[in-house]
């Protein structure tokens, strides 16, 4: 039974409330709470500053080091050969130089020893002065203008590595020696190495190029796209906008997530299994590297997908269903749209970090020495993060260089895609 002071329409209890007395911030106990706030807040922006200075400054030793061990790289030391064909008795017959067995006929004729005798001739030190390519871009010369084998003529073949290295300040004492001779003589220089672009590996560190890397790169790339992307877009828009909400497709997404962390090693392992010892496809091909990316990155692109597919507001799809629109049309032609560059970006920062990985396709053997560009996504092809593994293992002091020179042409394409990804988010994000 109530008491009467809890009756309906009866008066409140009073209570006696303590008055609240302000605070005084002057007092000396306050104070010294305030400076010890401002202190924390002070440590805390020096320690946020203090941590982004030293990330920026290894990211700028890193740049900086290869920068400066690669920039000799990108150059090259021509030495120019004279060479009297009419005294040198090489016989070729002049209508093969216009097919295709130009090549053949010129080794052949005996071109490598014709170099190396003029080498001598010219220079007193066979095999020192010149590369041991340097009749190849002879022989390139003679099939661009075959008239000169009926003359004596200069041409500029590559320097030895001794020499080119001698030439940068960075020789034997005796290599340099030589090097200034030869400034003295007026045959030698040091240029742009525009064959560093378009050549393919080699054995002479002074032939070697990483168009042939390059490419497979490429055509690699070009196969994960085409696989990675339209397969993750679709199955993040099915498991956020169609699938049920049960136990197996919690099972799913969780086995997702977790095939975002597995070492990409692994997934080298199973195109290994699956595309070339179940499915026969060619070794150290591009379609095969493809594939076998495209599954390590579409787990990433599938939770990119459905993080940008969340954050579409649920009134867009509540408008376009109370106009009549279908499910299909609402997906396709409202939410996907406006969650495209979410995934876009998602996409390119998967396709970066494949562009970079090593493990997986060494597992598929794509680190055969490979001396011509691929012509087709089934040719035995590299790409540009094994090719600078298999030159970092060389012993010759000339690789040095050209490893450090395809970094840089990795980080920059690295860069690149970032860069893309961001443009990406900023001109095309919408926000709610």
């Amino acid at each position: 039974m109530n008491s009467p002071a809890n009756v309906a329409g009866s008066p409140a209890i009073e209570r006696d409330v303590p008055e609240r007395v302000p605070t005084d911030w002057k007092t000396g106990a306050m104070q010294k709470r305030i400076r010890r706030r401002y202190a924390a807040e002070r440590r805390f922006r020096f320690f946020g500053l203090a941590a982004v200075v030293l990330s920026g400054g290894f990211l700028a030793f890193l740049l900086v080091t290869m920068l400066m061990s690669g920039i000799g790289g990108f150059q090259r030391t021509l030495v120019t050969l004279p060479i009297d064909f009419p005294s040198a008795g090489l016989e070729v017959d002049r209508a093969q130089l216009k097919t295709r067995g130009a090549d053949l006929a010129l080794a052949g004729a005996g071109l490598e020893n014709t170099v190396n005798g003029a080498a001598a001739a010219a220079f007193g030190e066979e095999n020192r002065v010149i590369s041991d390519s340097a009749w190849l871009t002879v022989r390139d010369a003679i099939k661009a203008d075959p008239s000169i084998l009926s003359q004596k003529v200069r041409i500029p073949v590559p320097a030895a590595p001794g020499i080119e290295e001698a030439a940068k300040a960075d020789g034997e004492p005796a290599d340099e020696a030589l090097v200034a001779r030869l400034e003295r003589a007026g045959t030698i220089s040091t240029g742009f190495n525009t064959d560093f672009f378009r050549s393919a590996d080699s054995t002479d560190p002074t032939a070697v190029g990483i168009w042939g890397a390059l490419k497979g790169s490429l055509m690699t790339m070009l196969v994960t796209l085409l696989i990675a992307f339209p397969v993750g877009t679709l199955s993040a828009l099915y498991l956020e906008e169609y699938a049920p909400r049960n136990r197996w497709t919690d099972l799913i997404e969780v086995s997702i997530n977790n095939l975002a962390a597995v070492p990409s090693i692994i997934f080298g392992l199973l195109g290994l299994a699956v595309f070339l010892g179940t499915l026969n496809l060619p070794r150290s091909a591009p379609i095969v590297g493809g594939l076998t990316l495209a599954l390590m990155i579409m787990p990433v692109i599938v939770i990119a997908g459905r993080n940008a597919i969340k954050a579409v507001p649920p009134s867009i799809r509540d408008a376009a269903l109370g106009i009549g629109a279908s499910k299909v049309q609402v997906v396709f032609h409202h939410v996907l749209p406006l969650a495209l560059p979410g995934i876009l970006t998602g996409t390119i920062i998967g396709m970066a970090r494949a562009l970079g990985e090593t493990a997986p396709l060494l597992m598929i053997g794509m680190r055969a020495f490979i001396s011509q560009p691929p012509q087709g996504f089934a040719d035995p092809a590299t790409v540009l993060p094994v090719q600078i593994f298999l030159w970092s293992d060389q012993v010759s002091r000339g690789f040095i260089e050209k490893t450090s020179a395809a970094i840089l042409v990795l980080l920059a394409f690295l860069l690149a895609m970032n860069a893309l990804a961001i443009y990406l988010r900023n001109r095309f994000e919408t926000r709610w």
